[in-house]
């Protein structure tokens, strides 16, 4: 994502499930990906996440609310899975409603610990529904959805994502 003098100040990769492929996360959650696998959800996992500090709210919701578009409402996935360090459940909880799903377990990728999400996105969709495009009007909501867009601009952007455009 870049501002508009041309400058970059977010990027994220968003890693969607392949039979041959896989995940990112299977390295170290394979059983518990593949149960939901076995249950028909298609997962995906957004990785590689970095803001820049002094960038407002809005382009980390920016960022999480385009990648939800493409992978739900362009290709039809049904749950984000993602690793993190322990340090961080919380805010990704807090924030954006993920859940526990793999209990804690050493990744070898960063000789860390990593904790596995889950977030289905049906509930990210209800949020947004709720919650986008209020902004600071987001009456005590304590999480990142009031800074996503509004549900009205979707079709505008889903159009653009669908033609390759910014």
């Amino acid at each position: 994502m870049r501002r508009a003098g041309g400058e970059t100040v977010g990027t994220m990769s968003l890693c969607l499930d392949d039979p041959s492929v896989g995940l990112p996360a299977d390295e170290n959650f394979r059983d518990k990906l593949d149960a939901l696998r076995t249950e028909g959800r298609r997962l995906c996992e957004p990785s590689r996440l970095a803001i820049d500090k002094h960038v407002s709210k809005r382009v980390f919701a920016s960022l999480i609310h385009i990648s939800y578009i493409y992978a739900h409402n362009i290709h039809g996935y049904t749950d984000y899975v993602i690793e993190v360090n322990p340090r961080h459940v919380m805010f990704y909880k807090r924030m954006l409603g993920f859940s526990d799903f793999g209990g804690e377990r050493h990744c070898g990728r960063v000789q860390a610990p990593a904790v596995l999400l889950r977030l289905e996105l049906s509930y990210m969709g209800e949020q947004i529904d709720k919650h986008g495009g209020l902004m600071e009007q987001r009456g005590g909501v304590r999480s990142f959805y009031p800074f996503f867009f509004s549900r009205d601009d979707e079709p505008g952007i889903t159009t653009r994502l669908m033609q390759g455009r910014d």
